[in-house]
């Protein structure tokens, strides 16, 4: 019998860059990270956001120095198109749990205006209380691996923001209401959805879900791990978008060669400039993006450096 040939060692490498993927059904989205993270032989990668398995759209993804701004990508607001099934609530909030009650008759009885004056309660600052099957923490475990162990724990309501609740569609004869979302950090799109079948009396569960956006970033700017994995390497780090972009909406200070070293090792500079909570920093000559950091009584001061190792990766990078 002849001996398995060892499977070739991958050879890692520094890549640098935020990819905007489109994560398909059924994968969570570290399996979808690290098929990422093989196929550019990247050394450190990371996400912004946990999408769940039953729901697809955009993953930002972050390699190298961009990792360390991806909480910059967490706190920002995102956007869903979410397709809800009235008349029927389960266990899990979604379609995946057992069904707990089941109203089709009431459901039928609504119509849109109904629909719209339900919706229209729900924008604007509201209170969810996070579902059991969350991937919040309870001493050290997530709150789904003990809802399917039937142990239910006691939550806090925590405050978030519906800044657009669209209704797309509504399907009347599957009872099937497609809504766009736009919301702030740590919604819970799948309580929504729960919340507006019992304001309507009839109960509702989440039947689909698609992450359409976030911050600045829209799911149009997304590619497919298929379409990643039928590209060559040069093609898919063409793909990568600086690690900057994740701060695109921050105001920009730019400084002379002397000034940037100094940033740089972390001493505070002073600048003709108003107080700011958050900038992007540059380099002249080449210019490079040095890191994160705000401006406080004339002074800038550092938050998020790079390194002058990843500095220069990234400037050959982007050769």
């Amino acid at each position: 019998m002849s001996a398995v040939a060892p499977r070739p060692k991958i050879v890692k490498r520094a890549v640098h860059g935020v990819l905007m993927l489109d994560k398909p059904l059924g994968l969570t989205s570290n399996d979808a990270l690290q098929k990422a993270k093989r196929l550019f032989r990247a050394e450190k990668a990371g996400h912004t956001g946990t999408l769940d398995p039953l729901a697809t759209g955009l993953l930002p993804l972050t390699f190298g120095a961009a990792t360390k701004f991806s909480q910059v990508s967490l706190e920002a607001d995102k956007g869903y198109r979410a397709t809800l099934r009235l008349g029927i609530t389960t266990t899990t909030g979604d379609g995946e749990g057992e069904i707990v009650d089941q109203r089709d008759d009431v459901a039928r009885g609504v119509d849109l205006a109904a629909i719209r004056a339900a919706c229209d309660q729900f924008k604007g600052p509201i209170s969810q209380m996070p579902p059991m099957y969350s991937a919040l923490k309870h001493q050290g475990r997530a709150l789904y691996e003990l809802a399917r162990e039937g142990v239910t724990v006691e939550r806090q309501p925590r405050a978030v923001t519906i800044h657009v609740l669209d209704i797309v569609q509504w399907q009347a004869a599957e009872l099937l209401l497609v809504i766009d979302v736009r919301c702030s950090k740590g919604t819970y799109i799948r309580t929504l959805a729960e919340d507006i079948g019992a304001r309507l009396g009839c109960g509702a569960h989440l039947a689909g879900l698609r992450r359409t956006a976030s911050g600045p970033v829209d799911v149009a700017q997304a590619v497919t791990l298929e379409q990643l994995e039928a590209l060559d390497e040069d093609a898919r780090l063409s793909l990568l978008k600086a690690p900057d972009s994740l701060l695109g909406e921050w105001p920009e200070v730019e400084l002379s060669n002397d000034e940037a070293g100094r940033f740089l090792s972390g001493m505070r500079r002073r600048v003709a400039l108003a107080d700011m909570p958050q900038v992007r920093v540059y380099g002249q000559l080449p210019r490079a993006f040095l890191g994160s950091g705000h401006v406080a009584g004339g002074e800038l001061i550092a938050d998020r450096l790079l390194s002058p190792i990843e500095i220069a990766s990234m400037l050959v990078q982007a050769v």
